[in-house]
Parts: structure tokens; C-alpha cells; sequence
């Protein structure tokens, strides 16, 4: 038998074999038909990637990389704010760059670059096995492939470009040589401040020729190029430049690994501080401002990233209002700039800086921000800053937590309500905090008991203290970050009882949209500042432009929370609160001041069912950024919420409101607030008052399911500690304080009472210096001392129109008086 017939035999017989097997059986391929068609794959694909490797040929330099300025428009569309852009680009030879600076730049982007081929699949493998286990988005592309996306590609993120790119990095690396390449990547890079290439970045963070840059200097460039705008550690948050540090030292660490540098070397590598940002061309007056909350809005939201803005060509239509915007510069100049003297007071009246915000609540459309006097000379945008405590106006926060975590206060086991009564002696410690913390009330004044509600209209942090603890920090802190707080930003650590008096440090952005959202009912938009996105010259090759996120709400409180917090704010801004300066404005209003320890920023936070603004005043030294005390500004002893920040709000809003109908709260708060019943003064307390025992007595709806119904509050014993003053409600008088009862009516006849006045009159006491003992936990800085001092103005006009600002100490004021309040 030939050999021939054999193998026909032996073929005949599996056909033969495979017949008998069942049909499903022979339905499967057999290992010898896979393997084929695994070889064919291979070949076809192996052949296709040969064809494409001869016909796809490099693209000219530069054809998709010619910059074009950005052009940035008021909302109206139409109203030009600036043009940037323009590529600050000058490229170098590789022989002037330092060689310590090469092996940065490859120590932190692609330590297999003088051994890759121009892509690595071991490194695209692990890369895209770290993202799907969780380990973080990361990137596996080479210093070629990057190179090739900068230089010949777009920035588009599509599966055609990214085929392109590998095709190209090959070719590439076929063609040039390893320095080349490397040039061309450090050239064509973006290091942020608006820097295109490693000479333009040496110039921009260290004011040196590239040839200078020294290796520490070179590690912190090369950490850069990861994310360029977040690791600028002159304008980082304090999470993203504790993430530029940790880049840095990842950098030295490859060197080392690499046999760049010994760990001598590494060892006293210190970190080395960049200069400040200078000014950009074209961005004076409040442009710039305005410019970077848009691109901050753009970046951080990952609608387009910082290489692919700053390279130009969009045309960006902000929400910002052009009048609204005038209206707050013109308001911090008449307000407070007029009453500075520099001149005769050179200590206490430069380096005065103001943040500001104004958000649309029920939009969260960012209308007007006020970032500083003018960009082109103070190139740092105050009003996303995240770096100064803001004080009393967190204790809205505190009450929201309270009146929502249906936890029993610790004076009476009830739920918290804006009736419930504390303690308000001064620096009477905090029971069951995590911490040791006994804060101290503005000017040392005991208020004996009093409800949360007259506790917030007088600022007075021994009660809200004990109030945020008995709500729960967790729940507190979840409570601010629902309304709009960040998460990561310092102070909002529950482990630390001072949290409750706002030892947060949210931008001035931030805190509007917290307002906005209590403004709104309780629902809270994320502030947003770009409405209109699209590319200036389209044509082939470019990016496709990006969707805008939608901007929907979100429920951070229940709608009697939320208006039962706007219901207590309102009266902050009446005449016996610390916002009274605000009654200027003619509207309904509500709002809270702060004033932090050591007397280092001032605060105004406050709304209108139109808009919620903010304003935040502090000192800075430009030369060291340490915070200095704004004692003496102005030529007063102290500054406090009620004083300059109310002042530039009430300005500001009016004129933004000039001309807008009058719009009311419509507040539905929550049934569950309890509203006091005031009965004469006895020695036993009584538990039927009458509801006419007092013109601010009210019936109250009854309690939560749960609760405990109409039973007496009980009445907080009286000061006792005759050292510090005490509210009177005459000269030498004290004022016994009420019996509190609750009256639980039928339920037919529920009637939303009509917010009570308090029932004691404050005083503006002759009180003793405020303590200077120290009443945080080691290490904790708690913004105390928040309450302000009580002002009395006339009743505020009717209608909508602004009426004629109230006079004003002038800036020679006595410097021994506290400022207006």
C-alpha cells in the first residue's frame, strides 16, 4: 500500500468515525480545524499589519498642533471676556537640555524607553490590568507614543487614533533617533501655567534658562507632565499638591532604580519650591478670574483636559452676567477698598483680600465671582481658594444635621428643633465630643438658655458646639458634603469636636453652592460656569467637541429641613442678628456671618430666593501666603462678618436685584420644629401656659411619631458664673429666664406659626476682654469668637427697589471700637 492510499485510508476512517458520533458531537470543531483558524487569524492579522505599516506614512509635523487663542464669552453669548491661548512654546535642542533632566522625564513616563520599540505591550497589558482591577485609570503609552499623539495626532480619545499612534510610535521609532524622539516629547509638552515645552516650563516655575534647571528641580517638571495644572503646588488644593509631592518622590525613586542617581543623591534631594504663577497677557481687571473658573469647571468635570484647552481653538460661553459681575467689583471697591489707607496704615491696610461668589439657586449657573482686584496683578483667584476657615457660617450646617437626625438633644433627650434650648455659657465644655473642646461666645457673654434659634441669630458657639455633637459629627459632615462641601477639603474631620464651628476651608464657590442648595428647599446643583462649548475654526482632524454634563439636582435635605434652616437665617439678618447690615437691601434675605480665631478672615454667606452669595475677607502676606489678622483694618480693632462682608453682600445684591420682582421663600418647614410658649416667671414651670401668654407664642405641631408629645421642656438653670457678662434686658438687669412649655393643638387645627421673636432683649453689654486662653485641643485650630456684635438699624424699606445705603464709620474711625457689625 503506498503511502498516498494510506493517508486516504486513514482520513477515510475518521470521516467515518466522526459519522457515528452523536450530532452534537460532530457539530463541534475539531482541534485540528481550531488551530487552523487560529494560524489564518494570525496570518491575516500579521499580513493587515504589514500593509498598514507601508501605507500609513507620518504626518506632517505640526499639521494638527497649530494653536488657536481660546475665546471666552459672557452668558449673553454674544460679549467677548477674553481671548488666551497662544502657545508660549520656544523649542530647544537636546543638547541644551540638562541630562538629569532627560532621565527625569523618563524616570516618570516611560522607564523602558531606551530598551521599548516605541510601544510596549507589557506595559499597555499591565496598564489596562491595574484600570480593570480597580488600581486607578492608567496608561500604558511610551514616550514615543505620546510624543506622536502630541506632535502628529489629535488628543481625541477613539480607537482609530489610538491604531494610528501605535502604527506611527513603530515607524517613528524605526526612523529616529532616541534623543530625537526625546526632544521632540519634551518640546511639544504641557507643563501647565500656559508652558509648551520644557524651556518655556524652566522659565514659567523657576525662572531660570532650561540649561540651569538643577535635578530636584528637573524631578518636579518631569512629575508635572502627569497632570499639569492639579500638581501646581503654588495653586493646588492641599489633596492634589500632597499628590505632586508623591509624583516628585516617584520620580527620584526611578532614577534610583534606573542607575541615574545614587541615594546619596536621593537622599538630599530637598523639594524645590517653584515660583509664583506670573500674570498671562490679556487676562487684566477681572477676566482672568473669570477665565479660570471656567477652565477650572472644564478640567475638573473631564470635559476636556488642561493640554487640550490650553492648546486653544474653543470658543467657551461662560454663565457669568456682565452687570452682576460689574456690581461686585464696584462693590468691593465702595464698600472697603474707599476705607483702606495704606498709606497711614501700612500694617494693618495692604495685603487685603477678598473672595467672593454668587450662584443662582435653583440653576446653580455661576453668575459673578470676585477672585481679586485684578489678575493682572494678583495672578491668584481668591475665589476658588481653599485655604481659609470659614467660621460661623457652618453652623447652618450643624442645625440642618440636627433637625434631620432625629437624635435627642443633650439638654433635654428631645429631638433637635430650632426651639430646642442649650446652655449658652461661655466656654462651657462640650459633653461626649471626640475631643476635649470648650470654645468660648464673642466677648466671653453668657446667654444662660437659649433656643437654637436666638443661638444663631447672636453667633453663639458654646451651643452649636454641643449642637453638632449631639447631631453626630459623621452626620454633620455628611450633611455638608451633600449640601456642597468637598469631601477632601481640610477641617471636615469628624474625629475633631471643633469641626462644628467651621474649621472647614471650602472655597468661596463652594460655600455659594451650600447656601443655594438651602436656598432651593434643599436641593443642591453642584455650581457650574461653562453653558456653550464648540470649536473656533473647525475643519478635518480636529477634535470632536465634547457634550456638556447636565446639571441636575440632587436632594441633599428634605424640604422642611431646608426651610426650617432659611426660617432661623432670616431672622440672622433681622434686627437683633449679626447680619442686621443686610436689612439694607429691602428684600427677603437670610444668611450667616462667621469670623474665625485670631480675628484671620470674616464672613457673609447669604441668599434671596433669586441668589446666594458669599463674601469672605482675609490678609495674606504676597511674599510667604501666611494669613495675617485683620485687626486693625480699616482702622477698627476687629473685623467681623457683620462688618465689610455684609457690607460689599447688601451692595452687591442690591444692585444685582435692581429691577427683579421681589420674590418670597415660601417656606414649608418641617413639623417637626417646635415653637416655644413664653409663660410669666415662676418657680416651678409651668406646663399649660396659655397661648397668649406671650406675643411670641405660638401652638406647635406635635412631635415625630416616637417623641414625647407635650411634655415640658425642661428650663436650663440659670448662669451662675458671675465673671463674665450676662444678656440683660436692661442696664444692671437680668433677665429671668422663660418657662418653655410645648402645646401639642389637635391636628385639624394646624397652622404654620409665624417665627417667634426672641424672648429675651440681647444687649450690646459693656463686656470684659475676650479670654485669650486657649480652648482647642493641642493641635486643632477652631475658627471661636464667631458671634458678632448686635446692631440695631432702622426697619429695612419696602419694595424692590435698593434703597440709599445707611451711613458708615469712616475709615479714621476710633480704632478702640469694634467695627459696624
Amino acid at each position: 500500500m503506498t503511502l498516498s492510499t494510506r493517508r486516504s485510508a486513514r482520513r477515510a476512517a475518521r470521516r467515518e468515525a466522526r459519522r457515528s458520533l452523536p450530532l452534537l458531537r460532530r457539530l463541534l470543531p475539531t482541534w485540528r480545524m481550531c488551530l487552523g483558524a487560529l494560524l489564518g487569524a494570525l496570518l491575516t492579522a500579521v499580513g493587515a499589519f504589514a500593509v498598514l505599516y507601508v501605507i500609513v506614512p507620518l504626518p506632517d509635523p505640526n499639521a494638527q498642533a497649530v494653536a488657536q487663542s481660546n475665546v471666552y464669552l459672557y452668558a449673553d453669548g454674544v460679549t467677548e471676556i477674553a481671548r488666551t491661548g497662544a502657545v508660549n512654546r520656544t523649542d530647544v535642542g537636546i543638547e541644551r537640555i540638562p541630562v538629569s533632566t532627560r532621565q527625569a522625564v523618563v524616570s516618570a513616563e516611560d522607564r523602558t524607553f531606551y530598551q521599548n520599540r516605541g510601544i510596549d505591550l507589557k506595559g499597555m497589558v499591565r496598564a489596562g490590568w491595574n484600570t480593570l482591577t480597580g488600581q486607578g485609570m492608567q496608561g500604558g503609552s511610551t514616550i514615543t507614543q505620546q510624543y506622536v499623539k502630541n506632535y502628529y495626532l489629535t488628543q481625541s480619545r477613539t480607537i482609530e487614533r489610538k491604531g494610528r499612534e501605535l502604527l506611527i510610535a513603530l515607524k517613528v521609532d524605526q526612523q529616529r533617533d532616541k534623543n530625537e524622539i526625546l526632544a521632540g516629547y519634551l518640546n511639544t509638552s504641557y507643563f501647565g501655567r500656559g508652558a509648551y515645552g520644557i524651556q518655556s516650563a524652566a522659565r514659567a516655575y523657576y525662572g531660570v534658562d532650561v540649561s540651569e534647571l538643577t535635578l530636584p528641580q528637573s524631578a518636579y517638571l518631569a512629575a508635572l507632565l502627569q497632570a499639569p495644572s492639579s500638581y501646581d503646588v503654588k495653586t493646588a488644593t492641599p489633596a492634589n499638591r500632597e499628590r505632586a509631592l508623591a509624583r516628585w518622590q516617584y520620580t527620584l525613586d526611578g532614577m534610583v532604580q534606573l542607575g541615574f542617581i545614587s541615594a546619596t543623591e536621593r537622599a538630599d534631594a530637598a523639594f524645590p519650591d517653584p515660583i509664583d504663577p506670573q500674570p498671562a497677557t490679556g487676562l487684566a481687571g477681572q477676566a482672568g478670574y473669570l477665565v479660570g473658573v471656567a477652565d477650572d469647571y472644564l478640567v475638573t468635570n473631564r470635559i476636556l483636559d488642561s493640554a487640550t484647552l490650553k492648546a486653544g481653538g474653543w470658543r467657551i460661553t461662560t454663565t457669568f452676567d456682565q452687570e452682576k459681575q460689574d456690581a461686585f467689583a464696584r462693590a468691593v471697591h465702595e464698600e472697603l477698598t474707599t476705607e483702606l489707607d495704606p498709606a497711614a496704615r501700612p500694617a494693618t491696610d495692604t495685603d487685603v483680600r477678598v473672595a467672593g461668589a454668587s450662584v443662582e439657586p435653583a440653576t446653580g449657573r455661576v453668575v459673578a465671582v470676585y477672585g481679586g482686584p485684578d489678575y493682572a496683578k494678583q495672578p491668584y483667584n481668591d475665589a476658588l481658594r481653599q485655604d481659609n476657615q470659614i467660621g460661623s457660617t457652618f453652623k447652618p450646617i450643624d442645625l440642618a444635621a440636627g433637625l434631620s437626625s432625629h437624635r435627642g438633644s443633650s439638654s433635654d433627650g428631645l429631638p433637635i428643633s430650632t426651639e430646642t434650648r442649650y446652655d449658652g455659657t461661655s466656654e462651657r465644655p462640650v459633653t461626649d465630643g471626640p475631643t476635649p473642646y470648650a470654645p468660648p461666645n464673642e466677648d466671653d457673654i453668657d446667654y444662660g438658655s437659649i433656643t437654637l434659634r436666638q443661638a444663631m441669630v447672636k453667633s453663639v458657639n458654646s451651643v452649636y458646639a454641643q449642637e453638632g455633637v449631639d447631631a453626630g459629627l459623621a452626620h454633620v459632615r455628611e450633611t455638608a458634603v451633600r449640601l456642597g462641601i468637598p469631601a477632601d477639603v481640610p477641617g471636615m474631620d469628624p474625629a475633631n469636636t471643633s469641626m462644628t464651628l467651621g474649621t472647614a476651608t471650602p472655597s468661596a464657590l463652594d460655600l455659594a453652592g451650600v447656601y443655594a442648595a438651602l436656598a432651593n428647599h434643599g436641593e443642591a446643583h453642584r455650581p457650574w460656569s461653562v453653558a456653550g462649548l464648540e470649536r473656533v475654526n473647525p475643519g478635518p482632524g480636529q477634535l470632536d467637541v465634547p457634550d456638556l454634563p447636565e446639571q441636575p439636582a440632587t436632594t441633599a435635605l428634605d424640604r422642611g429641613t431646608a426651610d426650617a434652616v432659611t426660617d432661623v437665617l432670616r431672622d440672622v439678618v433681622g434686627p437683633h442678628g449679626t447680619g442686621a447690615a443686610a436689612q439694607d437691601l429691602g428684600r427677603p434675605a437670610a444668611g450667616k456671618t462667621g469670623t474665625t480665631d485670631a480675628n484671620l478672615s470674616a464672613w457673609f454667606a447669604g441668599y434671596t430666593p433669586e441668589l446666594a452669595t458669599t463674601v469672605g475677607l482675609f490678609r495674606e502676606n504676597p511674599k510667604t501666603h501666611a494669613k495675617e489678622p485683620l485687626a486693625g483694618t480699616a482702622g477698627y480693632a476687629r473685623i467681623n462678618g457683620g462688618a465689610f462682608p455684609t457690607r460689599i453682600w447688601t451692595s452687591y445684591m442690591g444692585d444685582a436685584l435692581d429691577g427683579t420682582a421681589v420674590g418670597s421663600f415660601d417656606l414649608q418647614p418641617t413639623e417637626a420644629v417646635k415653637w416655644p410658649v413664653v409663660a410669666a416667671p415662676s418657680t416651678t414651670p409651668s406646663t399649660t401656659a396659655p397661648a397668649s401668654a406671650s406675643p411670641t407664642a405660638t401652638p406647635a405641631p406635635s412631635p415625630p411619631a416616637g417623641g414625647t408629645g407635650g411634655a415640658p421642656a425642661p428650663a436650663a438653670p440659670a448662669p451662675t458664673a458671675p465673671r463674665r457678662p450676662t444678656a440683660t434686658n436692661g442696664p444692671g438687669a437680668t433677665a429671668p429666664d422663660p418657662v418653655i412649655t410645648l402645646v401639642t393643638p389637635e391636628p385639624p387645627t394646624l397652622v404654620p406659626p409665624t417665627r417667634p421673636e426672641p424672648t429675651q432683649t440681647q444687649p450690646s453689654p459693656t463686656a470684659r476682654p475676650t479670654s485669650t486662653r486657649p480652648t482647642t485641643e493641642p493641635g486643632t485650630t477652631s475658627p471661636t469668637r464667631t458671634a458678632e456684635p448686635t446692631r440695631s438699624p432702622a426697619p429695612p424699606p419696602t419694595g424692590a427697589t435698593k434703597p440709599p445705603s445707611t451711613s458708615r464709620p469712616p475709615a479714621t474711625a476710633d480704632p478702640a471700637g469694634p467695627p459696624p457689625a
